[in-house]
């Protein structure tokens, strides 16, 4: 089996973790998702800082999946100056059997998004300004840049289409 990664990025509240859950759905058993707030919120309970453990343990969980899964989904705000190295390891360990997508919303649009979404509880706008990162893509060949005029409906469709291709 030849496996898949897709790397789903971009700024909290920008629908990244809710596409993300679509996409493993639609793609059905045996889809590996590694979420950057679960690996490192909720399994290792770390900041998001430098050097922190999460980095290496996303990796890690990436490529166990590789030729075990059809499909693994990296998703996460995942900022390049900290994962970038990382994210770019394991494209090349999937030898470029990567798909890469980052959520490039206004932060107005960044704020309704979130605000109906199920987190709008767990942080709010103060948090979003904090941690927004503008234009933080990644730069490698065949990156996607969804927008704001794109639903999250249209966005399931655009990955699922290119992974057909």
């Amino acid at each position: 089996m030849e496996s898949k990664l897709i790397i789903i990025r971009g700024n909290a509240g920008s629908g990244k973790t809710t596409t993300a859950n679509s996409l493993q759905n639609h793609l059905g058993h045996g889809t590996l998702l590694v979420s950057q707030d679960t690996v490192r919120r909720e399994m290792l309970k770390v900041h998001d800082r430098d050097g922190n453990l999460s980095i290496d343990l996303i990796r890690q969980t990436a490529e166990y999946g590789k030729d075990k899964c059809e499909f693994v989904i990296v998703e996460g705000i995942l900022y390049k100056n900290r994962y970038g190295e990382m994210l770019n390891n394991l494209i090349q360990f999937f030898n470029q059997k990567t798909y890469t997508y980052y959520f490039d919303l206004s932060f107005e649009e960044t704020v309704i998004r979130h605000n109906s979404s199920s987190k709008k509880m767990e942080f709010g706008e103060d948090s979003l300004r904090a941690w927004w990162n503008q234009n933080d893509y990644l730069g490698v060949d065949g990156e996607v840049i969804l927008t704001n005029d794109m639903s999250q409906n249209d966005v399931l469709k655009l990955i699922l289409n290119q992974l057909q291709e």
